[in-house]
């Protein structure tokens, strides 16, 4: 099914260059027709996309670092394995550059089995020691429904907060100084401010889930900027894109780890999570009108790794078959404990911004600002 639809409040306009459209209501254009998104891709590129020596330079230089600032500890860095396509190539290539690695999940309960299976082989073939962070599924269920009883469209903020809190915290028990992440610019340098909303803002997690949650925090891990300023000055641990320092094409990665680790592709970006599935693809355009493979395919445009004619075809496809989709809802209404009538009030309900709950925006983004321009961010 295609649940997309038409920002009726202003005139429907597409970007000429990539296929980003009002559906953001936030998007402006410029006299040719070229949208802020694609503008400020172009703009920051340089700063963030494989620059042939000199970027290899850079990343020789890191991990000759990272193994000397390991040399006491049992890992150089950490990694966390989804399943997905990013950071099953960051697994992959970490090998390659002869780090020693702790792979690590975080399973908030909504594993598709293939990326069960993805996980299974990515960390035996690579031969790495494997660690699964569980989280307690009644207080994370209750946290879950809470965002989705708020209407906003960041719901999910549970589980993205959550992933980088363990994070930090097995790096702290390990003594682990560098986090490899799988996100990266060449394939997720565009995504709209008004689809989402910051996963590390500690206030709003907290304001909704007084609000709107019942089960009170008990092992579900917080981070929250104070936390963050520990482990970065204090225990200095640094994120690292990985895949900002190299020649990242997303259809080559994909064939790689399928030769090496027999990987299995699940169908989309993050859909290796029944959950992000299901929200992606339907929640988000049918309660919100935002279709995210909008910005996921202008990005594969801005860096060179489709045509705009593709992803125009792209976008004609059903965002779910209709089977799986039905199959996901059930299996998603049970899980989360409720029956299709209090789904159905949830998805109905007037959508909500996250600005109408408490938030530490105004602040949080000064911090970063000055935290970002003395870190320096690859």
């Amino acid at each position: 099914m295609s649940v997309v639809q038409i920002n009726t409040e202003r005139s429907y306009q597409r970007c000429n260059r990539c296929i980003m459209d009002t559906t953001d209501p936030e998007i402006t254009f410029d006299e040719q027709g070229n949208c802020n998104h694609c503008t400020e891709f172009f703009l920051l590129a340089p700063n963030y996309i494989y620059n042939g020596q000199k970027s290899d330079q850079a990343l020789k230089e890191l991990v000759a670092k990272i193994k000397e600032d390991g040399k006491k500890s049992e890992y150089d860095c950490i990694v966390g394995v989804s399943g997905g396509v990013d950071s099953s190539y960051v697994a992959y290539l970490t090998k390659q550059l002869g780090l020693r690695v702790l792979a690590f999940h975080f399973d908030n309960g909504w594993n598709s089995e293939l990326a069960v299976k993805n996980i299974e082989n990515i960390v035996k073939k690579l031969g790495f020691d494997y660690q699964t962070w569980v989280v307690d599924w009644e207080e994370f269920r209750d946290l879950q429904i809470a965002f989705l009883k708020a209407s906003v469209a960041n719901a999910e903020t549970p589980s993205d907060h959550a992933f980088l809190a363990a994070t930090y915290e097995l790096c702290a028990k390990y003594n682990i100084k560098y986090i490899f992440s799988g996100s990266n610019f060449a394939t997720e340098g565009i995504l709209p401010n008004s689809w989402g909303y910051n996963a590390k803002d500690v206030k709003q997690l907290k304001g909704i889930h007084k609000l709107f949650g019942k089960i009170p925090f008990r092992t579900y891990p917080l981070l929250g900027f104070y936390k963050e300023f520990y482990y970065t000055y204090v225990k200095k641990i640094r994120m690292i894109r990985l895949l900002n320092y190299v020649p990242y094409v997303k259809e080559d990665a994909m064939k790689v780890i399928q030769d090496e680790l027999g990987w299995v592709y699940y169908g989309g970006k993050h859909y290796e999570s029944v959950f992000t599935r299901f929200f992606q693809a339907y929640y988000l355009p049918k309660k919100f009108n935002f279709d995210k493979r909008l910005a996921h395919l202008s990005t594969l445009i801005c860096s060179g790794q489709i045509t705009r004619d593709e992803a125009l075809e792209e976008m004609k496809k059903d965002t779910y078959p209709a089977d799986l989709l039905a199959s996901d809802k059930t299996y998603v209404i049970k899980k989360l404990g409720m029956n299709e009538q209090e789904f159905e009030v949830i998805l109905n309900a007037p959508p909500k911004k996250y600005s109408d709950y408490p938030n530490d925006e105004k602040r949080l983004k000064m911090i970063y600002s000055i935290y970002y321009k003395l870190k320096g961010r690859k």
